[in-house]
């Protein structure tokens, strides 16, 4: 407990203060990584997140939630300067039009001084173009399948040697790496590791990974440094997980329910 840390929250402040989110996600047919990954993102404090993403995507998140600002996806290039930090690849897609725009974003990225993290089908793409100049501030927050694709090793490596691995990410991509599992490694850009210890099987279920990626931007965004953002984030989203199967099971638990837990999670590390 003692290993993680909370923004602060100034009462002399406005959305602006913590933060303005650009979240690039979601798909025709993962319109609900848009949204998870969008709504953690407040969830954790963060002042202001737009989504960038198709008509139909836009349509079904603004349906569920007045919440979050909705930026058509031909657009977002023009906009990404006016935002501290952005997400990508939550839902995203790996088809032709994803990979053209995977690589108009990255290029754009690469020369604004922001924190970017890259999530699920950002690092499906990255791991197709390893050799592209990266954003300074840069956060991969694999699992083990896409990790042994960003290494071209086996799964099973991987697994066997979580700590390594996350290292070797970092080392090669010169960014911080949040491997998850069971017990999610961290591995700073400076080679630091922390190991989580919170969480359970409830976390086992599709749309988890998403929540993760919005806590970690929606943290970052608040100031926080990418080393203490993850660990931050991967504590609590264990925490949450947690509270949600005290009530739900770890049976029942959804990637959804997550997000009415990170208040009790936050409330409990304060």
């Amino acid at each position: 407990m003692d290993e993680i840390q909370l923004p602060v929250r100034k009462q002399n402040s406005h959305k602006g203060t913590f933060g303005k989110v650009l979240n690039i996600a979601g798909s025709p047919n993962y319109s609900g990584a848009a949204y998870l990954s969008s709504m953690s993102a407040l969830r954790v404090g963060c002042g202001y997140v737009a989504l960038a993403s198709s008509p139909s995507v836009l349509q079904s998140v603004a349906a569920k939630t007045p919440d979050i600002v909705l930026v058509p996806i031909k657009q977002a290039r023009n906009v990404i300067k006016n935002y501290d930090v952005v997400s990508l690849g939550c839902g995203f897609s790996t088809d032709a039009p994803a990979i053209i725009m995977f690589k108009s974003f990255m290029t754009e990225l690469a020369i604004l001084d922001l924190p970017v993290i890259l999530d699920a089908d950002g690092l499906n793409l990255l791991a197709k173009f390893k050799k592209m100049v990266l954003p300074d501030r840069l956060i991969l927050t694999p699992h083990p399948k896409e990790a042994s694709r960003l290494l071209g090793k086996d799964v099973s490596e991987i697994l066997a040697n979580p700590e390594d691995a996350a290292t070797e990410i970092s080392l090669n991509f010169k960014c911080t790496t949040v491997l998850k599992g069971h017990n999610t490694v961290v591995c700073s850009k400076k080679l630091n590791i922390y190991i989580n210890e919170t969480g359970n099987s409830a976390l086992a279920k599709a749309g988890t990974g998403d929540v993760l990626c919005g806590m970690i931007t929606g943290l970052t965004a608040q100031g926080m440094k990418p080393f203490e953002a993850c660990k931050t984030a991967v504590y609590l989203h264990g925490k949450a997980g947690e509270f949600a199967s005290k009530d739900l099971t770890e049976y029942s638990v959804l990637a959804s329910d997550l997000l009415n837990y990170i208040p009790k999670a936050i409330k409990s590390a304060i």
